[in-house]
Parts: C-alpha cells; structure tokens; sequence
C-alpha cells in the first residue's frame, strides 16, 4: 500500500506530464474555521513562474484564469523590451483587505477583489502592476514617469482595454506631465511616434540604473521636457488602437 506521500507526489507528476511541460502546483483552500481563507497555485512557463495567492473565497475562478493568462502574455514582452533581466518569479495576492485598486512591492502584486468583482474586464491592472516589477527603479524615482511608463505600457500591451472601457484621455488645457498615469501616458506615446521612437526605453533604463535628470530630455530630443510638452499641448492629436 503506498503511503500519502507517494501518491501525492505521483499525482504531481502526472499533472506536470499531462500539462506538456508546464507546471502546476496547487494548494486547496483551508477548512479550519478558525484561520482565513488562503488558496495557493503556482504556474511556471517558458521560464517565468506566478504565485497565485487568493485570500478571498468568493473571487471568481473565471477572473482569477484570465489574470494568470494575461501574466503570461504581457509579462514576458515587457521584459523583452525594457529589462530581460526582471524577476523571473512574480507573486499575486488577492487580498479583501487592501482597500486600493492594486500595488506592487518586491516582485509581489496585491490585488482588491472588490474592485476586481466591479470591474471584472479590468484585466490590463496586471498589465500595468507587472510592469513595476519590470522597471524596478530604486526609491525614490520621479512617480510621475514611473506611473506614466506603467500606463503606456498598458496602451502599448494591453489585452484588454477595450472591454475595460480604458482610454488614454484626450488632451485638456491645464493638463501637465506630471500628472502622471493615463494624462502622461499618452504624451508618451505623443512623443514616440513624433519626437524619439526610442525615447521611452531610454527614459526606463535612466530610471532604473539610476541616471536620470532633467538633462536627458535635452541630450535625447534637443528640447526640454517642458518645451516637448509645450509642442505637444500645441498639437495633441494622435491615432490611438486600443486592444
């Protein structure tokens, strides 16, 4: 008679080889009435692997599927692009104690199931709180341009933006960069497609080797940042396709 043990571990083994090569661990939910609700499953593909820690037993299996899908289809393009040398392990927490919409710290994403049970098309909140794990800037960075990257980030790669209803705003007078998110989101792209096709990668990896100063914007466009915006402000149109 084999032990506990055994069978468990046979068990996993069959899971992995019926997988095709992609792994699956999964810690069911705690029964004990007297601790909180934990679920636990960890992924791992093409060299990249997700915890998926759910502390709320009401969050929707179908959501918490799509989350995991857009992990693995947006994370490694981000660091394809920006820092191939990212975390190649990444955590999610589900978290009803978290009163925010989303943060990440440390290579953890904790996530509200709240908002995500209002909001269940709102996938591209991985999208862009990956993104942070990416960029790994060290304290005390300019917020503006790291928020301004994640969401560019989320228009350039997200997946879906559409049935989210999320849109870059269009530009209003009183308007600054320094608004950070969508608002300097979409100068970003601004500037991408008519100013520096490469100056958003060179503004990330200013900020995450710690190099960045006013000065770049100069040394890369041959404009300040606050004359760019001045030229934009002038003429904001751009073509915009959302996914």
């Amino acid at each position: 008679m084999m032990s506990s043990a055994s069978i468990a571990f046979l068990t996993s083994l069959l899971s992995f080889m019926a997988s095709g090569g992609e792994s699956i661990c999964h810690s069911g939910p705690t029964n004990s009435v007297e601790r909180k609700y934990y679920e636990k499953e960890t992924i791992t593909r093409q060299g990249y692997t997700l915890t998926f820690i759910s502390k709320d037993s009401a969050f929707s299996a179908n959501t918490k599927q799509k989350m995991i899908n857009t992990f693995f289809d947006v994370y490694p393009r981000e660091a394809k692009r920006f820092n191939p040398k990212t975390r190649k392990q990444i955590t999610f927490v589900i978290d009803p104690a978290y009163a925010g919409v989303a943060a990440t710290d440390a290579g953890v994403a904790t996530y509200s199931p709240k908002w995500l049970r209002e909001h269940p098309e709102d996938l591209d909140v991985v999208t862009h709180e990956v993104m942070h794990v990416v960029q790994a800037y060290p304290p005390n960075s300019v917020g503006w341009l790291t928020e301004g990257i994640a969401d560019y980030v989320r228009y350039t790669y997200g997946v879906n933006n559409v049935k989210a209803n999320w849109t870059l705003p269009a530009y209003k007078e009183g308007q600054s960069y320094t608004n950070s998110y969508r608002i300097t989101a979409r100068f970003f792209v601004w500037l991408e497609k008519n100013v520096r096709s490469t100056l958003i990668n060179e503004l990330d990896n200013a900020a995450r080797t710690h190099t960045y100063t006013p000065d770049i914007w100069k040394q890369k466009t041959g404009k300040t940042v606050d004359e760019l915006w001045a030229a934009y402000a002038q003429n904001p149109a751009l073509d915009l396709t959302y996914r």
